[in-house]
């Protein structure tokens, strides 16, 4: 689950990270998921649903990327237009071209809140984690009713294993947008961190009933239902998150992982083949097909 940058207003509360702008917005695709897997057979029956991925994709196009440096060429003075292209920038990993328009809006408003907020989300991915804190501590000046800066000075805290600071401020997030379920998903990764299973869980299931098509949350779920041992709960939530992304290489072998404790070698086998799919050279993936006696080329029932 991905914090994005935040284009729209640029007063109040930011939203939720997962909506694109109207100009960039994909129609939603039914998906259906094959019902075997085969070590070295790739592709999946059905259309999926657009994931984070595919959603960068679609706002890095060269028509949206065109669109936003006109508005920017005709609104040369406007804050907004940078933050904008900046964020869309952002999502398609451009981190540098990103930055730039930040400082530039930064420039342009000293007092832009999102605009540091936005900038200090690219620090964070670049692992600038100071100046990323310097940023969201400068928005959270600038508007103290800003969730996603709590949100996002909460992730940089918890990367630098301040539990207390992350903890606080996911609260604060989460008390200012209790609709947000990123905030509570990063929540549930701290409680998980500090081997408190039963908090992640419940913040793990609060995240999954607010968000959609995020295999995120489903996995660490899981990983925390396997940490109690209760491998059947895992399994059905590495399902759904098999579901919801099926190129993700981390759901296929955790999902692996959980039917190998539970004794289905079938599905183990199946999940660790499509991980294998994904990346042949996955060592977790290798060791458990091996471990289940998985064979190259035979094909397994996944579901």
């Amino acid at each position: 689950m991905t914090q994005r940058p935040h284009r729209a207003s640029r007063s109040g509360p930011a939203g939720g990270g997962f909506a694109l702008a109207a100009v960039l917005m994909a129609a939603a695709l039914g998906a259906s998921l094959g019902g075997c897997g085969t070590t070295g057979v790739t592709g999946v029956s059905g259309v999926s649903p657009t994931t984070d991925s595919e959603d960068n994709q679609l706002a890095a196009s060269p028509a949206n990327i065109a669109s936003l440096t006109a508005v920017v060429q005709n609104n040369p003075n406007d804050p907004q237009a940078y933050n904008m292209r900046g964020s869309v920038f952002g999502q398609a990993g451009r981190n540098a071209d990103a930055l730039a328009d930040f400082n530039k809006a930064i420039g342009l408003d000293p007092n832009y809140a999102q605009a540091y907020g936005n900038r200090g989300l690219i620090q964070r991915k670049t692992g600038k984690l100071d100046l990323a804190l310097a940023d969201y501590n400068k928005a959270l000046t600038l508007d103290q009713n800003y969730a996603a800066a709590y949100l996002g000075r909460g992730i940089v805290y918890r990367l630098k294993k301040q539990p207390f600071d992350a903890f606080k401020d996911f609260n604060k997030a989460i008390a200012i947008r209790p609709d947000n379920g990123e905030a509570y998903y990063n929540r549930g990764l701290l409680y998980q961190s500090q081997k408190q299973h039963q908090f992640a869980i419940d913040d793990f299931s609060t995240a999954i009933g607010l968000t959609q098509n995020q295999a995120e949350p489903y996995i660490a779920r899981g990983l925390s239902y396997m940490a109690v041992n209760d491998f059947k709960a895992a399994a059905g939530d590495l399902d759904d998150a098999v579901s919801a992304e099926p190129q993700s290489l981390q759901a296929w072998t955790t999902r692996a992982f959980a039917y190998e404790r539970l004794g289905d070698k079938e599905k183990a086998a199946g999940s660790y083949a499509r991980a294998l799919n994904i990346n042949k050279d996955h060592e977790p993936a290798k060791q458990g097909f091996a471990r289940v006696g998985g064979k190259m080329g035979q094909t397994y029932q996944t579901f």
